[in-house]
């Protein structure tokens, strides 16, 4: 018997074959509980079929039974990022079907509330979106900055992750006596830092390979799957309500609608970096110049609204937010929707990811900055 192997040259093309794998909800690597369906070649990326309702709650129907007093707390349970501004969209709501005109004191504490909630909402996606690709400093360098902000909520409003400040008609109370001074103290704090998440991450090489070309959405599939916030606006979709629909003190402050070309994860990682800067901007504009005057405009204790439809929206921390009531006259609405952001930014995922590597939807997913109790309603 001869030692050697008869080894007959390969004639056969190698071929592959497509399969599927489920990532989440407990894949370590989701955001959230949502779990992806994914047709795989290979590594490469064939098809993402997102599959929601884990964490259901029926708010909508919930709000049909409460008052619109009640109403406004259920939505910092959704985007619990953007709990602030959720709020506000409910008592703005309120407030245009009675034609109430709250103070101008509500309007300058609602708007820099608004943007330190804008604020501590990146940083935590900064923190997240580095430690996804292997930077475990970001985590902790973003989670530090946005520490003092957590620390405002708590001294103004008593609750730190599910807050709630916002009334119809107005806030709930004052301001603590200390919130203009550690404000302005955090803006000194976080300008000299925010140089840092580009020194980590922004100009890091490795970063910018596994970002730059990555994950492309044009500016005609961002307005398709009506995708906003700073995910549609870096690519170039101008969509940002306090722009286009300005409410509170936006009309009267001076800052920049970001918008980026690029269209990719890099794209829309560098508009979240920009956003913070131009947060930074408004906050500075109105820190100093809260005018004196009530916290709250005189409202009814039962709040019935006219019969008829209306509809308001703001601009969270990952996009369009809306609120439609339908109100038959009573004291809870008769229908309540909302159009969360983060529904719409979900489904564009399989139009982005297709064709890519598996180790890049992590960063995909990262740069949409998904957030699913704001998707699972």
């Amino acid at each position: 018997m001869s030692d050697q192997l008869d080894l007959a040259p390969a004639t056969d093309l190698l071929t592959s074959q497509e399969y599927f794998v489920n990532m989440g909800p407990q894949h370590p690597s989701t955001h959230g509980v949502l779990r992806l369906v994914l047709t795989i070649d290979g590594e490469i990326i064939r098809k993402v079929e997102p599959h929601i309702g884990y964490i259901h709650r029926s708010i909508e129907k919930m709000c049909e039974k409460d008052t619109y007093r009640q109403i406004v707390h259920l939505t910092d349970r959704m985007d619990y990022l953007s709990c602030h501004i959720n709020n506000e969209a409910v008592c703005l709501a309120v407030e245009q079907a009675l034609q109430i005109e709250v103070p101008e004191r509500v309007k300058v504490i609602r708007t820099i509330i608004d943007e330190l909630t804008r604020l501590a909402s990146h940083q935590l996606w900064w923190g997240v979106m580095g430690m996804d690709l292997g930077a475990i400093t970001s985590f902790l360098y973003g989670f530090r900055d946005r520490e003092m902000i957590n620390d405002i909520f708590e001294e103004t409003c008593g609750a730190r992750l599910t807050m709630n400040y916002n009334v119809p008609g107005g806030l709930m109370f004052d301001i603590h006596p200390n919130f203009q001074k550690r404000t302005k103290d955090f803006v000194a704090h976080f300008k000299t830092k925010l140089p840092e998440y580009d020194q980590l991450l922004s100009d890091n090489p490795i970063f910018r390979a596994r970002t730059e070309g990555i994950g492309y959405m044009s500016k005609e599939d961002a307005v398709a799957y009506g995708v906003t916030g700073p995910s549609g606006r870096a690519s170039g979709f101008a969509c940002d309500v306090r722009k286009r629909h300005p409410y509170g003190m936006y009309p009267q402050v001076d800052f920049k609608e970001v918008l980026m070309t690029d269209g990719d994860c890099f794209a829309r990682y560098k508009a979240r970096i920009l956003e913070m800067w131009e947060s930074l901007r408004i906050i500075e504009q109105l820190i100093d110049n809260i005018p004196e005057g009530d916290f709250q405009a005189p409202t009814k204790q039962v709040i019935k609204l006219p019969k008829g439809e209306f509809y308001q929206r703001v601009e969270t921390a990952r996009g369009d937010f809306g609120v439609y009531i339908i109100s038959d006259g009573n004291k809870s609405p008769y229908r309540l929707k909302f159009r969360s952001p983060g529904f719409s930014n979900l489904f564009v995922l399989d139009k982005v990811a297709r064709g890519s590597k598996l180790a890049d939807l992590v960063a995909i997913m990262s740069t949409f900055d998904y957030v699913m109790p704001d998707i699972d309603r």
